[in-house]
């Protein structure tokens, strides 16, 4: 799959997630076999530019593979100063941000509540396309709500204005993330436009990857959640879409790395005390299957020194073992 000169080398995004998305779990997600990971959502008020949080989630230092940035907001000349501020800081690719179902998002007239004035769309979208030189992506849902499912109409709305590509989540924004995603409308939007389109929902192994892609005839496939505690996914997802089969699973010894690795780089890139309390939210995806994890989450989210959360880990993997690396759809 192609965005603009960007060829990736795996049909395989991270998808944006706030407060999830950070440094060093795309990272992690990219050396785990992801084409692309796409930042966390960045708010276009300029005011908020320097605050330690927009600071940290335009930290891209050391990242390898493409730099994605996404951002949301409702006012088309602020969108378009967003871009370019962006793209001055280094971005290569810059995401509207018009799926996120959120109440906060929305009530702002952001994220999917834009989907409801196509009009807006247009405005915003050709803003933005047009404040910078680097590809514009746009991420959507199917729609505001199952009965007004505009998706192809606003992928029309995109390529037209210069979209260079589309990632679609199977749900509207009503359906905030009940149910199941549906993917006919993403079918439908991959044949109405020659963009690239990518398919998010649901896709949570490799089989199900596989049926998703040759459903709907995207381009690429986006995972969020499922990620989550498990971003070894991209590994099996990629090897499956290479070799129809399932690669071997990660030793045990691999995947306890990972995960000590994975909370060390959250207490670096926060700093020990907001480290240690974003590392509690990951250690509990990572261990939700495991049986023996559910007292430890417990004592572990009361840890609050960085160093005594490594030491807990240690003595956890001394004497139980991990299962997500076997979960299945």
């Amino acid at each position: 799959m192609e965005i603009g000169p960007y060829k990736l080398d795996a049909p395989l995004l991270v998808a944006p997630m706030a407060g999830v998305t950070d440094r060093p779990f795309r990272s992690l997600c990219m050396r785990m076999g992801a084409g692309m990971a796409v930042s966390e959502m960045m708010s276009v008020n300029p005011r908020l530019r320097d605050s330690e949080k927009s600071r940290r989630r335009m930290d891209h230092e050391g990242e390898t593979g493409i730099r994605s940035v996404q951002i949301a907001g409702a006012d088309p000349a602020l969108m378009a100063d967003a871009a370019r501020y962006n793209v001055d800081q280094g971005a290569q690719i810059i995401d509207i941000n018009m799926g996120c179902p959120a109440k906060k998002v929305n009530k702002k007239m952001a994220g999917s509540a834009l989907l409801q004035y196509p009009e807006l769309v247009q405005d915003i979208v050709s803003a933005v396309v047009n404040a910078v030189s680097v590809p514009v992506t746009l991420k959507i849902r199917t729609g505001w709500d199952p009965e007004h499912r505009n998706g192809v109409h606003i992928a029309r709305i995109a390529e037209d204005c210069g979209i260079r590509a589309l990632a679609v989540h199977g749900r509207t924004r009503a359906c905030m993330y009940r149910g199941e995603a549906e993917y006919d409308t993403i079918r439908a939007i991959k044949q109405a436009v020659s963009m690239p389109v990518v398919a998010n929902g649901d896709i949570t192994s490799p089989q199900k990857a596989r049926f998703v892609l040759d459903y709907t005839g995207a381009d690429a496939i986006m995972i969020g959640r499922a990620a989550q505690g498990r971003p070894w996914i991209f590994r099996e997802i990629r090897h499956y879409l290479e070799h129809g089969t399932m690669p071997a699973p990660l030793p045990r010894e691999q995947e306890q790395a990972m995960i000590r690795e994975h909370v060390t780089a959250l207490h670096d890139f926060y700093g020990e005390v907001m480290g240690a309390r974003i590392a509690r939210k990951h250690v509990g995806w990572y261990l939700q299957e495991s049986e023996a994890g559910r007292d430890f989450r417990r004592n572990f989210n009361a840890i609050e020194d960085a160093g005594q959360q490594l030491d807990a880990l240690e003595q956890f993997f001394a004497n139980n073992s991990l299962t997500n690396n076997r979960r299945a759809d």
